[in-house]
């Protein structure tokens, strides 16, 4: 069950190691212009394995449950799947409910761990294969497997990196349960944090911030959703930026090369994304757009 790119390796692995039953994703969405229909990630690479593809709305319904209760399979994996499991799914008697998740359990439980990992600034982030449980990613492990956050990282980057992790460790997984040497490891409640979901109006930048902090959040959130700001009404993404020593005014453009002044310190951009346009280093932006020296941004 996935949905995203994040599921695809995972997939793969899988696939070259075990008979897949079927796979599970997010329904087909209409594209609005011209109403083309768009088929998940997981979706269409399920297609080329030619493997089965079951997309509901949602999993509520008798018709998925009676295919699972009598689909003669040993494990349902998760990984970025999108919908909550209904709790009358994961009581099917010999049947195990394993989610790939993109964090050290209990730190970051929820919607966007990889995001705020890097937004916090953690040192390390992970993948825990746990089981799943009712309540929201609060099930014991499986095994974990820790990676370094560079400091250059973003959500893709780190994706890309946590993605073949999980893959791994979902084949490594279910060989334990085939040796029967498996240990589950219950998470400890005193650690738990939450990753909740990015908001639109936290994907804007505020100048009056910590110039690292700031880094931190453009990491998290590039490239997609971006952080972001107006310029004279217009949305500008600023996808890579590093630590300058320029110092002046919160919100100034201290240069002709976009170093803009922070709570601290400043930010200097190399890449950034005016709105609907393709992404652009700094100096190739300011050829066609003018941002100058000297300029207040709010």
């Amino acid at each position: 069950m996935g949905t995203p790119e994040f599921s695809i390796p995972t997939l793969q692995l899988l696939n070259l190691k075990h008979k897949i039953k079927s796979v599970y994703t997010q329904p087909p969405k209409k594209k609005s212009r011209g109403q083309k229909i768009i088929k998940s990630p997981i979706h269409i690479e399920a297609e080329k394995l030619k493997i089965p593809v079951r997309f509901p709305e949602n999993l509520n319904n008798e018709l998925d449950y009676e295919f699972l209760k009598s689909a003669d399979v040993k494990f349902v994996i998760v990984v970025a799947y999108g919908q909550i499991i209904p709790e009358k799914f994961l009581n099917i008697k010999n049947l195990i409910f394993l989610n790939i998740h993109a964090s050290l359990l209990p730190r970051w439980r929820g919607a966007a761990p990889i995001q705020r990992s890097i937004m916090e600034m953690d040192k390390e982030t992970g993948i825990s294969i746990m089981k799943i449980i009712p309540k929201l990613d609060a099930g014991p492990y499986v095994v974990q497997k820790s990676t370094n956050i560079n400091p250059k990282d973003n959500y893709l980057s780190l994706s890309k990196r946590l993605s073949k992790i999980g893959a791994e460790l979902a084949v490594e997984s279910i060989s334990l349960f085939e040796k029967n040497i498996v240990k589950f490891t219950d998470q400890q409640d005193k650690f738990v944090t939450y990753a909740k979901k990015i908001s639109k109006k936290e994907s804007e930048i505020d100048w009056n911030e910590n110039a690292q902090k700031l880094i931190a959040k453009i990491n998290g959130l590039s490239p997609y959703p971006g952080a972001w700001f107006k310029h004279n009404g217009i949305r500008i993404k600023i996808i890579e930026a590093e630590l300058s020593d320029n110092q002046g005014e919160i919100g100034e453009v201290l240069s002709n090369d976009l170093v803009i002044g922070c709570n601290d310190k400043a930010i200097k951009i190399n890449l950034i994304q005016k709105e609907g346009k393709t992404a652009l280093d700094a100096k190739s932006f300011l050829a066609g757009y003018k941002i100058e020296k000297g300029e207040m941004l709010s």
